[in-house]
């Protein structure tokens, strides 16, 4: 949700900050990828100041919700972290960092794959990274350059990197490494604390020795999305390579037509009805597209 009104979409008219915006948003509905839920449309409702993200429906929710006291077995939790080293792998070739992965982001869908999901503070690039200058996502999986005292600017891959391995913690532990209900004792066992492995809970030394190098408090010696890949735990020793798929992808390319019309501005009456008839039909995928021929629902 984005307090965001519509202006004028004409292009002397359209001013820097708002453009930006539009743009963001034109990119993140182009994104396609098995491991990255699909957002279909942006509505604005004139009425309301806020607007409403309309996403694939994945209907087994997230992939765990912690604490918990059943966590995932390694099995599970490989086979997860898998899928999301490629969504991440693929939102930071399109140049977008997430910003805020964690387990209620991770959704599972029917083929018993995780998609990422909420990309509510994530943040578009150019060149080789992002220069995150604002402390936003979720602080217990906040890296420790995002909250040391007087820091300026961090970079936005390691962040996403730290965010995966705090994931990573929680699949097997059910817990995330730093807690703690008091913000300013959380951001210092951030800052100091080592990573502790629960003793009752017994994991591999290669799954220990991936989170440490995930968790490295300094970002230039974080492990990166390639050597992640090339991790003996990811790749159970070289016998089953995580394969890239950008070999088929492309960066994506957003046109002046598609940034002045990536939000949809409906009146309230519409927004009823279309949610009603979404519903009902038990479809979300683009409401604007055709309906099929059968006249079951939409396409």
């Amino acid at each position: 949700r984005a307090p965001i009104r519509q202006q004028s979409t004409s292009s002397s008219e359209f001013n820097q900050p708002l453009q930006r915006v539009y743009r963001e948003i034109a990119i993140l509905k182009k994104l396609d990828h098995p491991n990255v839920v699909k957002l279909i449309e942006v509505l604005d409702d004139p009425n309301q100041d806020n607007l409403c993200l309309v996403f694939e429906l994945v209907e087994k929710g997230n992939v765990l919700d912690i604490p918990c006291d059943i966590p995932l077995s390694e099995e599970d939790a490989w086979k997860y972290f898998r899928d999301l080293v490629l969504g991440v792998e693929y939102l930071h070739y399109q140049k977008i960092i997430h910003r805020d992965i964690k387990p209620s982001n991770l959704l599972l869908g029917d083929d018993g794959h995780i998609k990422i999901a909420d990309f509510g503070v994530s943040n578009e690039f150019d060149g080789d990274d992002a220069l995150i200058s604002n402390s936003l996502g979720t602080p217990a999986f906040l890296p420790p350059e995002a909250i040391t005292e007087n820091s300026i600017s961090w970079l936005g891959k390691p962040l996403d990197i730290w965010a995966m391995g705090i994931t990573l913690y929680t699949f097997v532990f059910g817990i995330c490494p730093f807690q703690d209900e008091n913000i300013a004792s959380l951001r210092s066992k951030i800052l100091i604390k080592n990573v502790v492995f629960p003793e009752e809970i017994k994991i591999s030394f290669l799954l220990k020795d991936l989170i440490l190098r995930l968790l490295n408090k300094d970002p230039t010696k974080r492990l990166t999305i390639d050597k992640i890949k090339n991790h003996k735990w990811v790749n159970r020793n070289g016998t089953i390579p995580l394969l890239s798929d950008l070999e088929t992808s492309q960066p994506i390319t957003v046109t002046e037509d598609e940034v002045k019309n990536s939000i949809r501005t409906l009146s309230k009456l519409d927004t009823l009805i279309l949610i009603k008839s979404m519903i009902k039909n038990r479809s979300f995928g683009n409401p604007y597209k055709e309906r099929s021929t059968n006249g079951s629902g939409f396409n």
